[in-house]
């Protein structure tokens, strides 16, 4: 179930980070019920189990009205007062005092321009950021934390506006139709190609072709890949050649004294008589 749960939040988390420009160290906007729920179900330190859901550095902030509200909660929230109190806190125009859900509407505000992941434990207040783009939404379940996946209207905003980026625009169309304006229109020789099946041909008219060489712009379909040429090889992976010439080439004076040694060693020594009979004689 762990493992799930670390999916889906990963995969919401690319949700907004592809469509929505979110961006790391992401930014918590938290409200008092929120802070509360940390402290009541000792989970701490927040900054460690916020950036374990989002898997990401993180930032987390807070108003200064809605820690008027806690302060003004009574003894029952003091703890919660002093720990709200050290968070960042996230800048407010209004000058009078607001309750926390419309100080908390007001910073998010139509389109969410400071990419806030809005942590709070109040059900309607989530409703209401369910019918705004870009704004994701943490809550606690116990001792755990959750990050709501994208609502429907998100999905379907987020799905309007990727087909939008696909579609050329109206002045796209007018700028390519006057960059070819000696030969074809390039947007009626798409059209004419289509319905012929002949596209290649009309686009390559002379006519083009002069165009983008005065142009030194040149439109391609395809995308064309550098060609690999051969390469010479590393020449530090690469063994010295071995010189063949002076192998058996050993000096003359070793050789010689080698040779003498060999023919020492294979003659005997021999006696002479003379002696034995010189001593055979005197005895």
């Amino acid at each position: 179930m762990r493992l799930k749960k670390q999916k889906r939040h990963r995969k919401t988390v690319r949700f907004y980070t592809a469509c929505f420009g979110f961006r790391e160290p992401f930014k918590v906007l938290c409200d008092g019920t929120f802070v509360h729920h940390l402290l009541v179900n000792h989970i701490t330190p927040a900054d460690t189990a916020l950036s374990n859901i989002l898997s990401a550095p993180i930032k987390i902030f807070t108003t200064r009205c809605v820690l008027a509200e806690l302060k003004g909660l009574g003894d029952s929230y003091t703890e919660s007062f002093n720990a709200a109190s050290n968070l960042i806190t996230a800048r407010c125009d209004h000058e009078k005092r607001k309750s926390a859900v419309a100080c908390i509407m007001e910073i998010i505000g139509d389109n969410n321009s400071e990419h806030f992941f809005v942590a709070t434990q109040d059900a309607d207040l989530r409703k209401k950021f369910h019918e705004i783009p870009s704004v994701p939404l943490i809550f606690g379940l116990r001792n755990a934390l959750l990050l709501e996946p994208p609502s429907t209207f998100q999905r379907q905003l987020a799905k309007s506006a990727e087909e939008e980026r696909s579609h050329m625009r109206d002045f796209e169309y007018k700028m390519l139709n006057l960059n070819n304006k000696n030969g074809l229109p390039l947007v009626e020789a798409r059209d004419s190609s289509d319905a012929d099946g002949m596209g290649d041909q009309v686009l390559g008219t002379p006519g083009l072709k002069t165009n983008e060489a005065r142009r030194g712009t040149v439109l391609k379909d395809k995308v064309q890949f550098k060609k690999k040429r051969a390469k010479g090889p590393n020449p530090l992976s690469c063994k010295k050649k071995k010189s063949h010439g002076n192998l058996n080439h050993a000096p003359k004076k070793e050789s010689e004294d080698a040779e003498g040694a060999m023919r020492s060693r294979g003659k005997k020594r021999k006696r002479s008589r003379k002696s034995k009979n010189l001593a055979g004689s005197t005895a």
